[in-house]
């Protein structure tokens, strides 16, 4: 671990970043590629859907454990091995052909990877980007960049594959191979990274687990009505949008797909590099700027579901990837605040967790499909999404952390464990 007396080092970031881009890359390269595989390996549609959320069977248990056990052990231990699981992850999937057996194991691997980099290597960017190593960083650097090297990472893997499975041959080898060099050359930059979290292994390891910040009202009042809307406006952009207008873009259906992924996650990108400027250690009004985008998003992929337009399904794409951008930079510095180094990433662990409830949406839509049109489920969002930001409203200005200049004390391993003594 780095002492404060060494030298700054600014652009040290950029090794652990390298390494969630990459891993997020091989996260996100297989959803556009769920038409050549329904069209040309003979999957049908529900053994495809079941494919797309298998990795979340990876990422939340990576991210449960990965992120805890990172604040007791370190964060190199936890995060080294991650660009090599998702090298392994990429490799299965690309000898799994039609195999749904193999595929699905690939998939648990990818998430995995991806479960430990969102952990893990959100809390080590956040350290890195704060002094000693980067003392003159602006509040917030730690969570904008980390959004950004997921963004990043999951946009240009979809946008990737589906070039090379659109125009390349072995559109079901290639695309993984490229993600595994990729992959490999990450984790040889990322074992340069200076360790920031020093370890420690008093107390109990069940103790580590348990992450006391999640009860902090401002986490429950104000992260967690949001959290789940993050993957739920960018799933909805790259895994529903591209089905609605399918019919209308012919044999272009792998590359289209991709392409509303660029677009959303280029979105998120963007409106990234600005959402700071939304965000306030003094309200909530960084989430609540996202919710709004939240409930105009979900008014204009229903008009888009209602007309199954080419034009209307590109511009939902867009405006969802700005309120996926827009929700994941607020949440992550709303996180910040609340955590102490303590638990910074098993906090950060039962965030992304939270936020990858939304991925089931596409899958909750389908089963509803029989009952209700996609116009009418993503209008229901839209009361959903406003129905969250009133709620978040009501505690606008409060249960602040006290550290950040407001008058709730942070809920830590002691205190928790005082109140539960308490109460018996």
């Amino acid at each position: 671990m780095i002492s404060a007396s060494q030298k700054p080092r600014p652009s040290i970031w950029l090794k652990v970043a390298a390494a969630t881009f990459a891993v997020a890359w091989g996260g996100n390269e297989f959803t556009p590629l769920l038409v050549m595989y329904k069209s040309d390996e003979g999957l049908t549609t529900a053994t495809v859907d079941i494919l797309l959320a298998a990795y979340v069977l990876g990422i939340i248990p990576a991210l449960l454990l990965g992120g805890p056990l990172s604040d007791r052990y370190g964060r190199a231990p936890l995060l080294r091995p991650a660009p090599l699981i998702a090298i392994a992850g990429s490799l299965v999937l690309a000898g799994g052909g039609g195999n749904a057996s193999v595929l699905f194991v690939g998939r648990v691997l990818s998430g995995i990877a991806l479960g430990l980099v969102m952990a893990v290597g959100t809390a080590w960017i956040k350290e890195l980007s704060q002094a000693p190593f980067e003392p003159g960083a602006k509040p917030g650097a730690g969570a904008r960049r980390a959004g950004l090297a997921l963004t990043t990472g999951f946009g240009l893997g979809a946008g990737a594959a589906a070039a090379m499975a659109q125009f390349a041959p072995r559109g079901d080898v290639y695309p993984y191979l490229v993600n595994a060099v990729i992959s490999l050359l990450a984790w040889l930059w990322l074992l340069q990274a200076p360790e920031t979290r020093a370890p420690h292994t008093g107390g109990r390891l069940a103790d580590d687990l348990k992450i006391p910040s999640s009860r902090h009202r401002r986490f429950l009042l104000v992260v967690l009505p949001a959290a789940p809307w993050v993957f739920g406006c960018a799933a909805s952009a790259y895994a529903i949008m591209p089905t609605l207008v399918a019919n209308q873009v012919g044999d272009m259906r792998i590359g289209f797909s991709g392409l509303l992924c660029l677009i959303a996650l280029g979105s998120g990108f963007g409106i990234q590099l600005i959402g700071s400027r939304f965000d306030s250690d003094r309200s909530a009004r960084g989430t609540g700027v996202a919710l709004t985008v939240t409930v105009v998003a979900m008014i204009v992929a229903a008009t888009a579901a209602g007309n199954s337009s080419l034009k209307w399904a590109i511009g939902a794409a867009a405006i969802l990837g700005v309120a996926y951008g827009l929700l994941l930079v607020a949440g992550l510095q709303e996180i910040q605040r609340i955590a102490g180094p303590d638990d910074l990433a098993g906090l950060t662990a039962v965030y992304y967790s939270l936020t990858y409830l939304g991925f089931f949406i596409p899958a909750v839509l389908a089963g509803l499909d029989i009952w209700f049109s996609y116009s009418q489920m993503f209008a229901a969002g839209a009361v959903i999404a406003a129905l969250s930001l009133g709620f978040v409203s009501l505690w606008w200005r409060k249960h602040l952390p006290s550290h950040a200049g407001g008058d709730e004390a942070p809920v830590t391993r002691e205190s928790a464990a005082a109140s539960a003594g308490a109460s018996r």
